[in-house]
């Protein structure tokens, strides 16, 4: 993506060091205007640091941004613009809520920083406060609100002064699971309907996977992957992102060459049992006798109470280790020679401990990584 394509937060070489540690490391990210971007990943891998390097938090000690067309960071050339002069908005984990003010007062207090007139602070504050859903709460004080509450004000409040790009630091990490769910639909709808560009720190995967036109998903201070949520999750592109999306079997093999478009691979069972023979997607370049990893969800393996006649799927016997009830699903670990398993199926199935079950999945349902 290139500025020309309507690029409204640009990235290049970014890298920032506390001491010896890479927070993050050589970054280039370019967000186009009116997207909506997750940054993705386990505590310490650089999400964060990156959030506060584009809001002016942090200063890289490489590297450049860009907002909007223009330079507001640039190690090179010794620019460095203060945060208030980006014309950003951010919403805080904490909310930073001011609860000795009013509702109206808390939303309108950057317009006021702004010596906005009266006149554009009462309407557009009217109008934030009507989009989060909190018009008639203007008059309440902040100490009288609901955590769910008090994040729209946050959120109002970021918004208020129509900033260029909207940074979210995990900001529903606070809330309970049944409001965070639903202030996952509310951060979408409002950033459809009024266009903002929104770049968002998490570490939940489904908040990201619910929320975002595009992950980057991030580990060590290195971006690993970055693609639509679909293209995350059903083609990692290596084993950490196949076993930090969602939760994946991932199986050591050895590349046997292509057969009918897919990747044969020989995983070894040990214990001296003959080595499981599959058929997968995947590793196109791999060469014969290359080390492969095979990444496999649990949702596309079935369970069989009988060996079927597989004739298009993988098959491979196991015996089940344990059941764990899930309400809407049976999470099952089977063990298959030195691997365990993880399938999900229905509830109604009953299954006893060293049960032999058989498992089929289809080659293209399996995933060859290379790393």
């Amino acid at each position: 993506m290139t500025a020309g394509n309507g690029v409204m937060v640009a990235l290049d070489h970014l890298s920032k060091h506390f001491g010896v540690e890479k927070a993050v490391d050589n970054v280039s990210l370019a967000v186009a205007k009116g997207e909506f971007v997750t940054l993705l990943g386990p505590s310490g891998c650089g999400k964060t640091t990156t959030l506060r390097c584009i809001a002016g938090l942090e200063q890289p000690d490489a590297g450049e941004i860009r907002i909007g067309g223009d330079v507001v960071v640039s190690v090179a050339r010794s620019r460095y613009l203060n945060p208030e002069d980006r014309n950003i908005g951010m919403v805080f984990q904490s909310y930073a809520v001011w609860p000795h003010m009013t509702v109206f007062d808390n939303v309108a207090y950057g317009l006021r920083v702004r010596r906005a007139p009266a006149a554009v602070i009462k309407e557009r504050t009217t109008r934030a406060l009507e989009l989060v859903g909190l018009g008639q709460l203007a008059e309440r004080y902040a100490t009288k609100l609901s955590g769910g509450q008090r994040q729209r004000v946050a959120l109002a409040r970021a918004i208020v002064y129509e900033p260029r790009v909207v940074l979210f630091d995990e900001p529903l990490s606070n809330l309970d699971a049944k409001l965070r769910e639903q202030m996952r639909v509310e951060l979408v709808r409002l950033q459809r309907e009024v266009g903002i560009t929104s770049i968002y720190v998490t570490h939940d995967q489904s908040e990201a996977l619910v929320m975002s036109d595009r992950v980057v998903v991030m580990n060590k201070g290195v971006i690993q992957q970055i693609g639509d949520p679909q293209t995350i999750y059903a083609h990692p592109a290596n084993t950490f992102v196949a076993n930090f999306i969602g939760v994946a079997n991932l199986m050591e093999g050895t590349c046997l060459g292509r057969d009918g478009g897919f990747c044969a691979l020989e995983i070894p069972l040990g214990d001296g049992r003959a080595p499981l023979r599959v058929r997968v997607s995947g590793a196109e370049g791999a060469a014969k006798g290359q080390r492969l990893i095979l990444s496999l969800r649990p949702e596309d393996i079935s369970l069989h109470l009988q060996q079927p006649d597989s004739i298009d799927s993988n098959l491979f016997a196991g015996e089940v280790i344990d059941t764990v009830y899930l309400g809407s699903f049976l999470e099952c670990r089977v063990q298959v020679g030195r691997h365990e398993v993880g399938i999900q199926i229905d509830h109604y199935e009953q299954l006893s401990p060293g049960q032999t079950v058989f498992l089929t999945f289809r080659p293209d349902h399996g995933l060859c990584l290379t790393e």
